[in-house]
This record gives structure tokens, sequence and C-alpha cells, in this order.
């Protein structure tokens, strides 16, 4: 899937289920745009995570359609008018359950990771 940075091997369906909970908890620290949420994670990620364009759109429209996100456009300091995204109280009430989810999930590696199976 466009997005995996290859040398990391991040699976398909890892990057798939993690995209909503990331695009919220950016869309929470502030409103943003395509290219500097793409910077974001890249940056957060250390370069682990790169996203494409063709990855972000699509997910920034389902969260939009869902009322999770609101675009609107915005005056940029270069003079273009440039699309904003900013999260909604139903996309900050996801962010809070998609928060608690992947805590759930990591709390259960992280206690199988003790046993002596090779987890």
């Amino acid at each position: 899937m466009a997005g995996a940075v290859p040398e990391y091997g991040l699976p398909k369906d890892l990057i798939a289920a993690s995209a909503v909970p990331l695009l919220l908890a950016i869309l929470a620290e502030g409103d943003s745009y395509g290219y500097a949420i793409i910077k974001r994670i890249r940056d957060a990620s250390a370069g682990k995570i790169a996203w494409s364009e063709g990855m972000l759109y699509p997910a920034l429209h389902r969260l939009a359609d869902q009322g999770h996100v609101k675009p609107c456009w915005r005056q940029a300091e270069n003079g273009r008018r440039r699309k904003y995204y900013r999260i909604t109280e139903a996309g900050s009430e996801e962010l809070a359950r998609r928060r608690t989810e992947w805590a759930m999930v990591n709390e259960t590696i992280e206690l199988l990771g003790g046993n002596d199976n090779g987890v």
C-alpha cells in the first residue's frame, strides 16, 4: 500500500487501521491541510510512516462524510486558497473511542509479550 516505508515493512493492514486515529489525533492538535498532515505523520514517526496523497485524501473524505472532520477553505500566507480540515465534536468522540481501543490492544500485546511461547 502506498504509505508504507519499505525498509520498515509496515503492513498494509496496520497502516489502514491506524489512519483514522492518527488523522484525528493530528487534527485534535489544530486545523491542518494535506501536505502539513503528511509532514506531521512523517515527523512524528521519525520517518517510519510516510503517507501519500493517494492514501490521505480518501481517508479525509471518508472522515468528512462521517461527520468527524469538516473541510474549509482558507487563504494561505502565499495568497493561495488551501483546504484545511478541522476535527468536529463527533470526531473528538471518535478519537477518544479509538484511543481506548488502541490502548486495549497495546495492553494485551504487552501482557502477552512476557510469555514463553515466542510471541
